[in-house]
């Protein structure tokens, strides 16, 4: 049976967005899916303007000095230590390590005190930053197309500390409603890509920087650029089509942060480092160009039919089930190549679709995506950022911290055990609430005509409103979307 309008708001909220607020399904109830081609119109839509929030570089800088500066005061006191043990009237203090050239961003700074470090006080802002936007959407679909793409171009704070929300405010939310060529080159050429997939150190074998100093080719961001950024996994390049791509991007480094204070980890392209001579990729042989030899190659891939494909694909999994519907893909795939990747085109023919429709709900949210629907249908907000990042780290799903380059899953099988998980929380958050909410107000905030009878009976059936409220929150109809 078709659902009703209040069904398809509800149904709109959940699938394209983070859940319902209180009065939200009714707000949007009249024309469910015009309330979504609004919000992807909006100016700034998918934009996070905050003053207070760094640039990825700068947050960088901001670590790094303070990084040297804490290991400069240990230092010193294991000198002061040292003289006063000895008795000696002068005691040269041991070379500090070298650091290397990108000076990373990366290298973690000292355990966090019960107040948080300036890095780490950055680090917050840009949590609280990006699940404000999340918690304040009306619906949310501007924000969930940000958060798939970021996942799609992931990078790690395990690798690039503190420049995390900085590279997804940059990168994927400038673009996450216009090109997606633009998007996949400021992803690539990101410092923060560039040195969680180690391009900054890569070096052409026949380059200056190579033949003197015997350094060599790294291909890791290449191999992830073909395989899981455009063209897809075993698709249409080689091994070869790798190797000769991974050398149209060598010299594309950052500034070392070290001897370069005011521009340090800024994006550089420095030419004695790159490959000098024509390389052939996927049949078109691209000249030497410096510079501009790899960002005409991520212009072709960009528009490649393959790249067309693999996008459709992704983002109809995501968006309906995990074997998605052919129809849907050919559909996005069309699309995709008719507006040279026009990504807010995308988004509207998600909407169009029939099958984005369809009632039967497929897809488990992922943890952060329940957490936000939790937090929203109860009307509170959420937690300080160390509890969200703690959350997101019980329920598997560390903050901005993807397991791997193919970033988190987006498939039931990887979340279902963590069901239990869930319930800890959601009895938790049910305790903290349980006596401001009446569990079927939550229920029909949070569901609507989506909440099957069966829920409606064991909720109403609890043995306490506490358990009420934990029924609602792990009720199968809100667990997915």
């Amino acid at each position: 049976m078709a659902l009703d309008a209040k069904g398809a708001a509800a149904l709109a909220l959940h699938r394209f967005g983070f859940g319902p607020r209180a009065g939200s399904i009714d707000a949007i109830a009249s024309d469910p899916r015009g309330a979504l081609l609004a919000e992807i119109e909006k100016p700034g839509a998918g934009q996070i303007v905050n003053p207070e929030l760094l640039t990825s570089v700068q947050a960088a800088r901001l670590n790094f000095s303070y990084t040297q500066e804490q290991q400069a005061k240990r230092i010193a006191s294991r000198v002061s230590e040292e003289q006063r043990n000895s008795g000696a009237a002068v005691v040269t203090p041991m070379e500090p390590p070298k650091v290397d050239d990108a000076t990373m961003a990366a290298v973690p700074p000292p355990a966090e005190p019960a107040t948080p470090n300036p890095p780490a006080q950055n680090r917050n802002r840009e949590i609280k930053a990006r699940i404000a936007a999340a918690m304040g959407a009306e619906i949310g679909f501007a924000e969930r197309l940000v958060w798939f793409w970021s996942n799609h171009f992931c990078i790690s704070a395990d690798v690039v500390n503190s420049m995390a929300g900085g590279y997804e405010r940059e990168a994927i939310r400038a673009h996450a409603l216009g090109r997606f060529g633009d998007m996949l080159l400021a992803a690539e050429s990101h410092p923060a890509m560039l040195i969680y997939l180690d391009n900054f150190r890569s070096i052409g074998p026949m380059s200056v920087a190579g033949l003197i100093n015997k350094t060599g080719l790294n291909e890791n961001l290449a191999r992830e650029t073909l395989e899981l950024h455009t063209l897809g996994v075993r698709t249409v390049y080689t091994q070869d089509d790798v190797f000769r791509f991974a050398k149209t991007i060598t010299g594309w480094t950052v500034r070392p942060m070290a001897t370069d204070p005011d521009h340090g980890n800024e994006f550089l392209f420095n030419a004695r480092l790159h490959e000098p001579a024509p390389q052939t990729v996927l049949g078109k042989t691209y000249p030497e160009g410096g510079v501009e030899q790899g960002r005409a190659v991520l212009a072709d891939l960009a528009r490649h039919p393959a790249t067309a494909a693999h996008v459709a694909l992704k983002l109809a999994r995501h968006f309906t089930s995990d074997e998605p519907p052919p129809a849907l893909m050919e559909r996005l795939s069309k699309r995709f190549l008719e507006t040279e990747g026009d990504l807010k085109e995308l988004a509207k023919a998600l909407i169009e679709a029939p099958e984005t429709w369809d009632e039967q709900r497929m897809k488990l949210k992922r943890p952060s995506e329940w957490l936000i629907s939790t937090w929203r249908a109860i009307g509170t907000a959420p937690p300080e950022a160390r509890r969200i990042l703690d959350s997101h780290a019980y329920l598997g799903e560390r903050f901005w911290r993807p397991p791997a380059p193919q970033g988190f899953p987006d498939v039931q099988s990887a979340w279902l055990d963590g069901l239990a998980q869930r319930l800890d929380i959601a009895n938790r958050i049910a305790e903290l609430v349980s006596e401001r909410i009446e569990p079927s107000a939550l229920v029909d905030t949070a569901l609507g005509p989506l909440a099957s009878a069966d829920t409606r009976q064991a909720i109403a059936r609890a043995e306490s409103r506490q358990q009420a409220v934990t029924l609602a929150l792990m009720a199968p109809e809100f667990q997915r979307r």
